[in-house]
């Protein structure tokens, strides 16, 4: 999962695509939200100004370290992100997603469809990968439907294992193995019926 091209991925109703500097405007809106800052890691700036979100799309986003990160354009905006990062030496079997969108645009199935686009291109991707998995906030139910939608297990609770806004919190850990159900293209017409049901943020 290296490399400095991120690819775009269609979906019929939206698509992921890399960050450029016209975003920030319209991600500061989604971001600068105590909704959507709760579920996010301890140093996710709040409030979210214009200058963070100018920074993250004008290079914070493409450091490697964080792996790849897509925007996720609904309608003309981006309205959140979606990553994926592949683990290291002997664990590079396993890579890590992570997902947000605004408020405005939860429960509407962008996040499952997102999801789906992004485990099929690391199946196609990236051969030797067996394992996708979302480490969630345990109190962030949406999210964990959202992976359970796109047929992630659950594996398990750890507890007492995050800070956020001074409080330690458990997380619970949902993951994707390779399969040839997991491989399968989505559908050519974009999102099935059953994702606009789904609920997400």
């Amino acid at each position: 999962m290296t490399g400095t091209t991120l690819p775009t991925l269609e979906d019929r109703l939206f698509k992921l695509r890399a960050l450029v500097a016209e975003d920030a405007p319209s991600l500061q809106r989604c971001a600068d939200d105590k909704a959507v800052w709760l579920n996010l890691f301890e140093g996710f700036p709040s409030p979210y100004t214009l200058a963070d979100a100018a920074a993250w799309c004008e290079g914070g986003s493409r450091a490697p370290v964080l792996g790849r990160v897509w925007g996720i354009e609904f309608e003309g905006s981006v309205i959140g992100c979606i990553s994926i990062r592949q683990d290291m030496g002997w664990l590079r079997c396993n890579a890590e997603v992570g997902y947000w969108i605004g408020r405005p645009f939860w429960r509407r199935g962008i996040t499952s469809a997102a999801l789906k686009l992004v485990c099929h291109w690391a199946w196609e991707s990236v051969p030797e990968l067996t394992r996708i998995y979302a480490p969630i906030f345990s109190r962030n139910a949406g999210s964990q439907a959202v992976a359970e939608s796109c047929g992630f297990e659950h594996e398990g609770i750890f507890r007492m294992s995050a800070i956020k806004a001074g409080e330690v919190i458990d997380r619970t850990q949902w993951a994707l193995m390779r399969s040839p159900r997991a491989t399968a293209k989505p559908p050519r017409h974009g999102w099935s019926e059953a994702f606009a049901a789904s609920p997400d943020n």
